[in-house]
């Protein structure tokens, strides 16, 4: 990952992570469910933003860095909850490869019209 080690003092975000589960229905189908595992500090920062048509709509995806203290269990698929904003885990992975810090890479997607 191309971020640095996060200075003492800068995880200052307060973010809960959400796993997601593929629970059945009667019906025959499934349903998804995002479970909590962890709220964690961590620093978010915004990188990009972009505008894009799609699916007879126009929609907005903006990507974000989320740095934390390094956790083996966050993956790909994840999602981070920071202040209401559902952040979808595109990448995660060791800064340094020291396991300190985990650097991920997250995209926020919405529908404008």
């Amino acid at each position: 990952m191309s971020e640095h080690i996060p200075a003492l003092g800068t995880l200052t975000d307060r973010v809960q992570i959400l796993r997601r589960e593929m629970t059945g229905e009667p019906e025959g189908g499934h349903a998804t469910l995002f479970v909590p595992i962890a709220t964690v500090w961590s620093r978010v920062r915004p990188l990009s933003g972009r505008q894009g048509v799609g699916a007879d709509g126009r929609g907005v995806t903006v990507s974000h860095s989320v740095v934390m203290r390094f956790r083996p269990d966050v993956k790909p698929g994840d999602r981070v909850v920071y202040r209401g904003r559902r952040l979808e885990v595109v990448t995660a992975g060791d800064i340094n490869g020291r396991r300190a810090y985990l650097s991920c890479s997250c995209a926020e997607s919405a529908v404008t019209g």
